[in-house]
C-alpha cells in the first residue's frame, strides 16, 4: 500500500504540484500569522496568547441593593444555591455574598457543553418555587464568557486634537457617556458579550427631604415617595383622526429637569398646595457607588470589553477598535475657558492584541530560526544545498498544513498549541533528512542508465517503514496529553493535536510530494551541461533584482549560491575528483556561512547591546563546535564502536549507572503546576481593612497610582477599589486591583519588534525638534530600563517597595491572566492557599489566623505574603426594632422598615426618560440629617394617625462586627489562608513541609481545630496533584504503546527493547539536564561579555506539567535513531549470516556503519534547532523553555542509543551463538 502510494505520486507530478499548491494557499488563509496579501482571502485560526484554562462555569448573579452580606447569603445565596445543586452536570457550587449582590458559581463538568449547561441554568431560574426569594429580587445569568474573556479596558478622557489630555469634564459627564453611549456602541462590535462599566459618578435625581418641614406639614415618606412616583408617567391614548389624517395621541408627563419634581404636589393643606420643593431640596447628585477607577492618580471612568465564550480574542478586539473608531467620531466635545477643544476620545490601557502578536511572534521567530538551522545542518551534514531546500521548503509547508488542521478541528493558535509544532520542529525534519541522505545515497551507487524515477523510488521505499515506524511512536507518546483533564488538559491538549497534526503533514509530504520534487531537482545534472548553466544563470539574474529590493541578503545568497552551482558544473569537466571534493566543502561552507549570517542577524543570541558581527562568530562557533563533535563521531565511529564491543559489559554497568542517576534526581526534583506566562503587565492586589471607608479607599488608590509611577520601568498604572458592573468581577470595596504596564527592555514598534534609533559619532542618541529619538535602521537599540533592572522581576521588587502603605496588606506577585483563572477556579486570589470550612464564620477565621501565624513559620514561605482574610471585621450599625413600642402606635415591623430604609438609603420611586438617558429619583434625608448615629436616633417615624416619633424611642442602636462578604463552596462556609514561596523552592515541596509543620503542631497541642472546622491545601497544589495520578495511570500505557509499534516494526521482542532502551536513556538524560540547569557551576563562565547562565536563563527547573509534556515528546522520538539502527542491524545480520563472534561483531559494526550519518543528522537537527527556544526570552518563552530542557538533555544523552542498540544487540547475538555451539557440543 505504501509503496503503490509512493509509485502514484512519481508517476503523477502534476497531482502532487497541485496538492503542494493546495497546501500553501489554504495554510496561508488559515495562518495566524499577520500575511498582508491582497490576493487571497483570510479566514485565520482563532488566536490567543494562551488557552483558556478555567473551569467549565456559569455564574448566577443576583442584586439586592442596600443589603448585607448576611441578609444576601440567609435569602438569597442559600436558597438559590439549594435550588440550583441539582442540575445535571454540576460538580461543584461556590458562592459569594457581598453588599448589595450575591454571585453564585456553578462549575460543571468538562465534558458539559458550555451553552447546554446555559441552557439547564436558565431553565431552573424560571421554575423557582415561588416566595424563594424576596419581592423584587430576580437573578440573572451572568455574561457568555470565561475567566479570559476581559480583553480590552479602556478609560474615557478629554483630550486636544494632539492627543494630549485637557480634562475638562466632570465624572459624571463621562460616566454618563460611558453608560449611554460607548458602552451600547461597543457592544455591538462582533464577538463581544459584555461591555461594563468602572468608576466616576452615576447620575439620579435627589429627593432630600426636610423632616421638619415635613412634620409642620403633617407629610409622611411614603406621601412624598406616592408624589414623586405619580410626577413622573408618559401614557399612549390610542389614536385619533382629524381631517381624515391619523394622529397618534402622547401624554408627556416624564420628569425632564429638577423643575418638574419640585413642582409635584404631595398634598393639599388649607386648599393649597404643598410641592415637593416646599419640604425637600431636590437636586441631581451620585449614586452610591461601590467601585472607582484611577488612572495614575487622576479619577477615571472606564469600562471593560468581555468576549464571548469561543469566540476569536483578536478578532474581536479588532472589531472593538472599529467600532470605536466608527462611534468616536460622535462622542462629545466643549470648548474650555482657555479656547481649548476638548474631545472625549478613547483610550486604552490593558489590550490584549500586544500579548498576543508578542506571543505570536515569539514563535513566528522560533520557527524561523529553527528552518534556518536545519538548512545550515543538511548542508554541512549532507554537503548538498539541494537537499537542503528541499527539506527546509517542506517545513513550511507542513507547518501551513498543520493550520489548515487547526481551523477545522477548531484548536485556537496560542502559545502551547503552536509549541507543539516548534517542539516538533526536530522529528518533523528527521523524515526529510532521512529520506533525502537515502536518495543521495542511492544516487551514487545507482547504474548510470537506471533513470532518477527509479533511484528516488528505491531511495524512499528503503526507509519509509522505517520513517513511519518512528513517527508512530512519538505521536504515540502523545496519548497522555490528550487523556489529561481539568486545566492541565485544556493547557495541553491543543498542544497534542498540533503536534500531531504536524507530523502527520510531514509524513504525507514525505511520501506524496518529496519524491516528485527530489526528482525534478536532481534531474536538473542529468539533463546536460547547458540546462545546468541556463538554470544557475537564472537564478543569479533573479538575485540580481532581489539585490535592488526589500530582500538585498537573499540577493546575495542567490548570486552565491548560482555562481557556485555555475563552477562546479565547470570544473566537474577540468578538475580531479579529490579537487571536485575539497570544493564542494568550500562551497557549502560559503553557504553555511551566510544561512549562518542570516540566522545571527534574527537570532541575536548575545542581544542587541551586542553587533551583528559578535553574534555571527558566537554563532557560528557554537554550531561549528556542535557540527565538529557530530562529525567526530561520524568519522570515528567505527572504531569507537569496535572498542566499545571489546568493553561491552563495562559498558552496560555504565549505561545502568546513568539511568540509576537520572532516576534518582527525578525523586528530588521539586514540582509545581505551571511556570507562570510572562504577560508584560504586573496585577497589584493588596486589600485595605475592611473598615475603610469610601474617602479612605479612593486615598489609598491614588497614593498607589502616584507612587507606582515613579518608578521609570512603568508605563502606566491604572487602580480600581471594589467592582466593575459585571458577573464576573465579585470584589469589595477592601478589594484594590491595580494594573501595571512597564516598559519593554528595548523600545519597540507596535508590532512588538525592536527598533532602532539615530545616534552621534560618541554614541549619545539624537532627538527631533520635538525630543524624540530619531529612527534609523543602521542605529542603535535603545534600552528603557535602568542598568540594576535585568528582568521583569526587578521591577515587581520596586513595585513592592513603592506599595508599602500603612493599613493596606501586601501582595503576591501576580499578573492580569493569570489572576482572572485563579480567582474564577479556586475563588482565591493567589495561586497557594488553604480552604478554611466550617459553619461559623468567627471560628473560620479565627483557625484562619492561627494558620497564618503557624505558615509565617515555615520555611520556604514569603512570611510578608502570608494573609488570613478578615471575615467578620466590617463593623455594622444594627437597628434593632422594639416590637412592643410600635405596636403602641399601630405600626408594622414593614411601615418602620420601610422608613429607616428610605430615610438612610434612599428608596428609588421610579427613573426618568431623556431620550436614551435614564436617571433613577431616589427620596431620602440629607447627608448631614443621617450620617451619624445621633442624627439616625432623631429621625421621625410616621405613625397612622400622623404622629411623628423619633426614631429612637422604636429601635435599639448597636455596634456589632460582621462579615463583609460571606464566601461559601457546596454549602459550607469558607475562608481563605493566602501565601507564596520564597524563590528556590517549589510549589509541592512548600505545600508538603507546610502541611508537615501544621499537622506537628495540631499533634503536639498547640494549634487546636476547633470542632466542625475542616482545612485543605488550594490552588495550583491541588491540579498539580491530580496532574501526577493522570499522568501516573497513562504515562506506562503510552510506553506499553510504543513498545507494541516497535514489536510490530521488527517481530522481535528482545530487538524492540533494545530500541526501547532509548526511552529510558533519554528520561536518565532529561533530569540531569534539569539537574544541571540548577547547579550554580554549570555554564557559568562569560562569552563576548555575555553569562552562559544568563542566555540559557538556567535555573532551578520544578517538575511541572510543561516539564512531563516536553518528556513524552522526547520518549516519542528518543527511540527514532535506535529504529533506523535495529532496521539495518537486522538487514545487516539477513545479508552476512555471520557463522563466529567476528563476523557477529563485523555485522553489527556493517549494520551501525550505515546508518550512523543518518542518525546523527536528525539528532543534531533535533538538538540545534531547540537552541533558539532555550535562549529565547519573547512572550511566551516561559511555556516553551521548560519543554524544550529535558527534550534537549535527552537527546544529547540519547546519542550513546547509536552505540547502545549495537551493543545490546551484539551482546544477544553472541550469547544465543554461545548457546546454540554450547548445546551442540553437548550433543556431540
Amino acid at each position: 500500500m505504501l509503496n503503490a502510494i509512493i509509485k502514484f505520486f512519481l508517476d503523477n507530478k502534476l497531482v502532487a504540484w497541485l496538492m503542494l499548491g493546495l497546501f500553501v494557499c489554504w495554510g496561508l488563509v488559515t495562518a495566524p500569522f499577520n500575511f498582508d496579501s491582497s490576493i487571497l482571502p483570510r479566514d485565520p485560526v482563532s488566536v490567543d496568547a494562551i488557552p483558556d484554562i478555567g473551569e467549565n462555569q456559569q455564574i448566577i448573579y443576583t442584586e439586592w441593593m442596600g443589603r448585607s452580606p448576611q441578609d444576601v447569603e440567609d435569602q438569597i445565596t442559600y436558597p438559590l444555591t439549594s435550588s440550583l445543586l441539582g442540575i445535571p452536570g454540576v460538580k461543584s457550587v461556590r458562592s459569594n455574598s457581598m453588599f448589595g449582590f450575591s454571585s453564585i458559581y456553578l462549575i460543571f463538568e468538562d465534558d458539559v457543553e458550555f451553552y447546554w449547561s446555559r441552557s439547564r441554568v436558565i431553565e431552573k431560574l424560571n421554575s423557582l418555587p415561588p416566595n424563594l426569594l424576596p419581592d423584587g429580587v430576580n437573578p440573572s445569568l451572568g455574561p457568555d464568557a470565561t475567566a479570559l474573556g476581559q480583553i480590552y479596558w479602556y478609560t474615557l478622557e478629554g483630550q486636544d486634537e494632539n492627543g494630549n489630555a485637557t480634562g475638562g469634564w466632570d465624572l459624571h459627564e463621562l460616566r454618563t457617556i460611558q453608560d449611554f453611549y460607548v458602552k451600547y456602541g461597543v457592544q455591538a462590535a462582533q464577538g463581544v458579550s459584555e461591555v461594563a462599566s468602572i468608576g466616576g459618578f452615576v447620575q439620579e435625581y435627589q429627593i432630600d427631604v426636610n423632616p421638619d418641614k415635613m412634620k409642620i406639614y403633617n407629610i409622611t415618606l411614603n406621601e412624598v415617595m406616592e408624589a414623586a412616583r405619580a410626577s413622573n408617567l408618559d401614557i399612549g391614548a390610542q389614536t385619533v383622526e382629524i381631517n381624515l389624517a391619523e394622529y397618534f395621541v402622547r401624554g408627556l408627563g416624564y420628569v425632564k429637569k429638577v423643575e418638574d419634581i419640585e413642582l409635584s404636589v404631595v398634598k393639599m393643606v388649607n386648599n393649597a398646595p404643598i410641592r415637593i420643593k416646599d419640604i425637600a431640596n431636590v437636586h441631581l447628585g451620585p449614586a452610591t457607588r461601590r467601585g472607582i477607577l484611577d488612572r495614575a492618580g487622576v479619577p477615571a471612568v472606564g469600562g471593560v470589553v468581555v468576549a464571548r465564550y469561543g469566540s476569536n480574542p483578536l478578532e474581536v478586539i479588532n472589531n472593538v477598535k472599529e467600532k470605536i473608531k466608527e462611534i468616536s467620531v460622535g462622542l462629545p466635545s466643549k470648548v474650555l475657558p482657555d479656547g481649548t477643544t476638548s474631545q472625549v476620545n478613547i483610550v486604552p490601557f490593558y489590550d490584549r492584541t500586544e500579548l498576543i502578536h508578542e506571543t505570536i511572534g515569539t514563535l513566528e521567530e522560533a520557527l524561523t530560526l529553527e528552518i534556518l538551522i536545519t538548512i545550515i545542518v543538511v548542508i554541512l551534514m549532507l554537503l548538498h544545498f539541494k537537499s537542503s531546500l528541499l527539506i527546509a521548503g517542506s517545513l513550511p509547508v507542513a507547518v501551513l498544513m498543520c493550520f489548515i488542521a487547526m481551523k477545522y478541528v477548531g484548536i485556537d493558535a496560542n502559545i502551547v498549541a503552536l509549541s507543539g509544532i516548534a517542539i516538533a520542529v526536530g522529528t518533523m525534519v528527521d523524515m526529510g533528512i532521512v529520506l533525502t541522505e537515502s536518495m543521495i545515497t542511492q544516487l551514487k551507487i545507482a547504474p548510470p542508465d537506471q533513470p532518477v524515477k527509479t533511484t528516488i523510488y528505491i531511495a524512499t521505499v528503503d526507509v519509509a517503514s522505517a520513517v513511519l515506524t518512528a513517527v508512530g511512536t512519538t505521536i504515540v507518546s502523545f496519548l497522555p496529553v490528550f487523556t489529561m483533564q481539568a486545566s492541565e488538559g485544556k493547557l495541553f491538549r491543543p498542544l497534542a493535536y498540533t503536534k500531531s497534526f504536524a507530523l502527520i503533514a510531514s509524513v504525507l509530504l514525505a511520501i506524496t510530494v518529496i519524491p516528485p520534487l527530489a526528482e525534478q531537482l536532481f534531474k536538473i545534472k542529468k539533463k546536460g551541461k547547458i540546462s545546468v548553466y541556463f538554470s544557475n544563470a537564472v537564478l543569479i539574474v533573479l538575485a540580481f533584482f532581489l539585490l535592488f529590493s526589500s530582500y538585498p541578503f537573499f540577493g546575495i545568497i542567490g548570486i552565491i549560491v548560482g555562481a557556485g552551482g555555475a563552477l562546479t558544473n565547470y570544473f566537474e569537466d577540468h578538475k580531479s575528483e579529490k579537487w571536485l571534493k575539497k570544493f564542494a566543502y568550500l562551497k557549502n561552507i560559503i553557504y553555511a556561512l551566510f544561512v549562518a549570517w542570516l540566522l545571527a542577524t534574527i537570532w541575536m543570541p548575545l542581544g542587541v547591546v551586542k553587533s551583528v558581527l559578535v553574534n555571527f562568530i558566537f554563532v557560528i562557533s557554537i554550531i561549528g563546535l556542535l557540527i565538529s563533535f557530530f562529525y567526530l563521531i561520524i568519522h570515528f565511529y567505527e572504531k569507537i564502536l569496535r572498542f566499545l564491543l571489546r568493553i561491552k559489559y563495562v559498558f552496560v554497568g555504565l549505561l545502568i549507572l546513568l539511568l540509576f542517576s537520572g532516576y534518582s534526581i527525578f525523586k528530588n526534583t521539586g514540582q509545581e503546576f505551571m511556570p507562570a506566562l510572562n504577560e508584560g503587565s504586573f496585577l497589584l492586589m493588596p486589600t485595605s481593612m475592611p473598615h475603610a471607608g469610601m474617602e479612605i479607599n479612593e486615598a489609598n488608590i491614588r497614593l498607589l497610582d502616584l507612587s507606582i509611577s515613579s518608578i521609570p520601568e512603568v508605563e502606566l498604572v491604572v487602580g480600581k477599589a471594589g467592582r466593575v458592573e459585571s458577573a464576573l468581577d465579585p470584589a469589595s470595596m477592601s478589594m484594590y486591583e491595580h494594573m501595571i504596564t512597564y516598559k519593554s527592555e528595548y523600545k519597540v514598534d507596535e508590532n512588538g519588534r525592536k527598533m532602532r534609533f539615530m545616534v552621534d559619532k560618541k554614541g549619545n542618541y539624537k532627538l527631533s525638534d520635538s525630543g524624540e529619538l530619531i529612527p534609523d535602521e543602521n542605529g542603535q537599540y535603545y534600552r528603557q530600563w535602568r542598568d540594576h533592572i535585568k528582568s521583569p522581576n526587578d521591577i515587581w521588587k520596586e513595585i513592592i517597595k513603592a506599595a508599602k502603605i500603612p493599613g493596606l496588606t501586601s501582595a503576591p506577585k501576580l499578573q492580569p491572566i493569570e489572576t482572572r483563572l485563579v480567582m474564577l477556579q479556586t475563588g482565591m486570589r493567589a495561586p497557594m492557599g488553604i480552604k478554611v470550612k466550617g459553619t461559623d464564620l468567627k471560628e473560620i477565621e479565627g483557625f484562619g489566623l492561627e494558620l497564618e501565624k503557624a505558615l509565617k513559620n515555615v520555611e520556604g514561605v514569603k512570611s510578608e505574603a502570608v494573609f488570613a482574610e478578615r471575615i467578620v471585621g466590617k463593623p455594622y450599625l444594627m437597628l434593632s426594632i422594639k416590637r412592643e413600642k410600635i405596636g403602641r402606635y399601630g405600626l408594622s415591623i414593614l411601615e418602620v422598615q420601610t422608613q429607616i430604609q428610605t430615610a438612610i438609603g434612599g428608596m428609588i420611586v421610579g427613573s426618568t426618560v431623556e431620550g436614551r438617558e435614564r436617571y433613577n429619583i431616589r427620596v431620602r434625608y440629607p447627608s448631614e440629617l443621617r450620617n451619624s448615629p445621633d442624627e439616625i436616633k432623631a429621625m421621625y417615624i410616621a405613625t397612622p394617625d400622623g404622629t411623628q416619633v423619633p426614631l429612637e424611642e422604636l429601635v435599639e442602636i448597636k455596634y456589632e462586627q460582621g462579615p463583609q462578604a460571606i464566601k461559601s463552596e457546596d454549602g459550607f462556609l469558607v475562608g481563605y489562608v493566602l501565601f507564596d514561596r520564597e524563590e528556590g523552592y517549589s510549589e509541592v515541596e512548600l505545600v508538603n513541609k507546610a502541611q508537615a509543620y501544621i499537622t506537628s503542631k495540631i499533634d503536639e497541642g498547640s494549634l487546636i481545630v476547633p470542632s466542625g472546622i475542616t482545612y485543605q491545601f488550594a490552588g495550583n497544589y491541588e491540579q498539580q496533584v491530580r496532574s501526577n495520578k493522570r499522568l501516573g495511570i497513562v504515562m506506562p500505557i503510552a510506553l506499553i504503546l510504543i513498545f507494541l509499534i516497535l514489536y510490530f516494526q521488527f517481530k522481535s521482542v528482545i530487538t524492540s527493547l533494545f530500541v526501547f532502551s532509548g526511552v529510558f536513556v533519554a528520561f536518565a538524560g532529561g533530569f540531569i539536564m534539569i539537574w544541571l540547569y540548577g547547579q550554580d557551576w554549570f555554564m557559568n563562565f562569560d562569552l563576548f561579555g555575555t553569562n552562559m547562565r544568563d542566555l540559557f536563563q538556567m535555573r532551578t527547573i520544578n517538575l511541572s506539567v510543561a516539564v512531563w509534556v516536553g518528556f513524552l515528546a522526547l520518549f516519542g522520538i528518543a527511540t527514532d535513531d535506535g529504529v533506523l539502527v535495529a532496521t539495518f542491524l537486522k538487514d545487516s545480520f539477513k545479508k552476512n549470516e555471520p557463522k563466529n563472534v567476528k563476523e557477529i561483531q563485523d555485522a553489527v559494526v556493517e549494520g551501525g556503519v550505515r546508518r550512523v550519518k543518518p542518525a546523527m543528522m536528525t539528532t543534531a537537527t533535533t538538538i540545534l534547532a531547540l537552541l533558539p527556544v532555550l535562549t529565547s526570552t519573547g512572550k511566551g518563552a516561559d511555556i516553551m523553555l521548560p519543554m524544550a530542557i529535558p527534550s534537549f538533555g535527552g537527546m544529547v544523552l540519547n546519542l550513546i542509543t547509536m552505540f547502545t542498540v549495537p551493543i545490546l544487540y551484539c551482546i544477544w547475538k553472541e550469547t544465543t551463538y554461545k548457546w546454540k555451539l554450547r548445546k551442540l557440543n553437548r550433543s556431540k
